[in-house]
């Protein structure tokens, strides 16, 4: 294997800059579970203004934001619509149910994103046999759904549907600031339809670990209370929040660039024979495709880039995925479209 290999495997593979480093080395700290910590106080305020919410929490991590979302939301036997795709059930180990004892209900949408009238029907009616709809979640943007973006008017018309019905509305927004970029909607609009938003530090924006969960008053002493238990209570974290305030100050308008990235690679394997790709499903940093060869092993394949020096994920036994980010060059993209041509040429 190359000793520098092209690493598309996910966007959580970035290394901090030496510019965000020095940020960490020098931020103030002080004990974030007594509110004492500077750096972390700052960047909670930042993104609760930023997402239109009253205030926030610096977790660990991105499942962690979604686990207590759930939990402040939902009691055990309660029920969850999410699209089928989502994050929080597939990629959470069971989570919601381990933790909060909750099923999810889901939803066939489309890359996705569903509808109003999808969420409408996934309700449960007043029966003491069923269980109880609480919380619909969708996920800003779409990870397994190709990267695609929550339009601003779907998303609003399911936020109707969750008033109506008594529902709480939750975002995953894990990559929610990639659905900025890309759509030109501002953070605010969308996280302020929500009654639980987060964006994560670790992805699109760089940082080495965290994530951020903003929400109104009237829920931060039980998330507070829930983040303890759930043993994400840290110290002198400011160090880590440090970097997602430099991170909000320098990487968030260049996520345009990991699209553009993104598109550039997602056209040259097209006209690669042997791959099969959706060119229009492409909307931000992230690109699926699957091998024409319907036999063939997306594993195998795989490492065999691998050994040629370029890092993919296999998604399934046939599609694979790439997601570009902030330590990806140009010239990596064109390079791994040839690593690929060479490789299904093999």
């Amino acid at each position: 294997m190359p000793d520098q290999s092209i690493n598309l495997y996910s966007d959580t593979q970035t290394r901090p800059s030496a510019a965000m480093r020095d940020a960490m080395a020098h931020a103030p700290v002080g004990d974030e579970q007594r509110g004492d910590d500077p750096t972390v106080n700052a960047l909670c305020e930042r993104v609760a203004d930023l997402l239109g919410q009253d205030t926030a929490v610096f977790l660990p991590s991105g499942t962690m934001c979604n686990e207590l979302a759930i939990r402040v939301h939902c009691q055990a036997g309660d029920e969850i619509i999410a699209d089928r795709t989502s994050h929080i059930i597939n990629s959470e180990g069971g989570g919601p149910a381990a933790l909060s004892g909750v099923m999810i209900s889901g939803v066939d949408g489309d890359g996705g994103v569903f509808t109003a009238e999808q969420a409408r029907a996934a309700i449960r009616g007043p029966d003491r046999y069923s269980p109880r709809s609480r919380l619909i979640s969708v996920e800003q943007t779409a990870n397994l759904g190709g990267g695609s973006v929550w339009p601003i008017e779907a998303l609003q018309a399911v936020r109707g549907v969750a008033t109506d019905a008594g529902l709480a509305l939750h975002m995953d927004g894990a990559r929610l600031l990639n659905a900025v970029v890309a759509s030109g909607v501002e953070a605010k609009r969308f996280g302020g339809l929500c009654d639980t938003v987060w964006i994560d530090l670790s992805k699109g924006l760089g940082c080495p670990v965290g994530g951020v969960l903003a929400m109104g008053r009237d829920l931060i002493d039980d998330v507070w209370r829930w983040k303890q238990r759930f043993g994400g209570a840290m110290r002198q974290a400011g160090i880590l929040a440090a970097a997602g305030l430099y991170a909000l100050d320098h990487n968030v308008e260049r996520l345009a660039e990991d699209h553009e990235h993104a598109q550039r690679f997602a056209q040259g394997i097209a006209a690669i024979d042997g791959i099969d790709i959706d060119l229009a499903g492409v909307q931000t940093n992230i690109v699926y495709f699957s091998l024409a060869d319907r036999d063939a092993s997306a594993a195998e394949f795989c490492a065999t880039l691998a050994q040629r020096g370029l890092v993919i994920g296999a998604m399934s036994p046939t599609r694979l995925r790439a997601v570009t980010h902030l330590d990806v060059s140009k010239a990596d993209i064109d390079r791994a479209v040839e690593l690929i041509a060479q490789s299904v040429a093999a």
